[in-house]
């Protein structure tokens, strides 16, 4: 009789006290977000409650697999594990693009400064999207739920294609990480230069006052996991080596996570003019 494939090990999963400490992170944040989508029911507030439970899920199961051998031999909770992280990412970006994006509403309500960059206007206005964003995202999950379906097939032409579909969807969301930044780095441009009709917060909170500085880091965390993703998307053994997957992926994640919960940084539903339609 053949020795069982422990998954979770072959995937690089050892480490039981990273993955606990992982998910003992995110519970404060996730009744902190949950709190406030309640009293300040905002779209980022709700897809931030959602990241966290998610998290929070696949820490516990990546806790099991490491722990346990026989759970590491459970192909379907291995592939289980792997699918929600993946799926997880969707929550946390777009929440930090549809904040720049409300960031720039409040800041910019008639939105004149973009229609000022003239022949750039055109791709501003479809960077700023929020539909044409969502469904990059939605389809780089479909996209990723396949895929990691895919690579667990002993047929050679399935792995391949599951592959490939991955790398697909690790591509999609590193494009849409790098227009965050583009989009950020314009905003923070509008508001230093003090572009016309372009009105900044005074005496505000500590999240409104400095919003473009921590939007500035919680892109540049975003893109720095999402480009380790791409780096490594052809060899996965350096991917799934926890010496690198917890600095570089899991780590950024939490920071940017955490970064959403300061003061003022996230605009309640009311401070959001009613042109905010014409950029979705």
């Amino acid at each position: 009789m053949s020795d069982s494939i422990n998954y979770a090990r072959l995937d690089g999963i050892h480490s039981l006290a990273g993955a606990i400490v992982f998910a003992i992170a995110y519970v404060p944040l996730f009744f902190y977000y949950l709190l406030q989508s309640t009293r300040r029911p905002t779209y980022v507030f709700i897809m931030l409650t959602v990241f966290c439970t998610i998290r929070i899920t696949s820490f516990i199961l990546r806790s099991i697999l490491a722990g346990s051998s026989s759970a590491g031999e459970n192909l379907n909770l291995f592939i289980a594990d792997v699918i929600i992280y993946n799926v997880g990412f969707f929550g946390l970006l777009y929440s930090a693009y549809t904040l720049v994006l409300d960031r720039e509403l409040v800041a910019d309500p008639e939105g004149k400064h973009s229609s000022s960059l003239g022949p750039l206007a055109i791709i501003t206005r479809l960077m700023r999207n929020r539909h044409l964003i969502r469904l990059a995202l939605t389809i780089a999950v479909v996209l990723g739920i396949i895929g990691g379906t895919d690579e667990t097939s002993s047929n050679s032409s399935t792995l391949s294609t599951g592959n490939t579909l991955r790398r697909a969807s690790i591509y999609i969301f590193l494009v849409v990480t790098c227009l965050l930044v583009i989009e950020t780095f314009l905003f923070a441009i509008a508001e230093h230069t003090g572009a016309p009709d372009y009105r900044r917060s005074s005496g505000e909170p500590f999240g409104t006052k400095h919003a473009v500085l921590i939007l500035l880091v919680i892109s540049m965390l975003l893109v720095t996991r999402e480009a380790f993703f791409a780096a490594t998307s052809t060899n996965l053994s350096k991917q799934e080596n926890e010496h690198f997957w917890y600095p570089l992926s899991a780590l950024p994640e939490l920071l940017a996570a955490t970064l959403f919960a300061v003061p003022g940084l996230v605009p309640a539903r009311k401070e959001l003019p009613e042109s905010r339609s014409a950029w979705a």
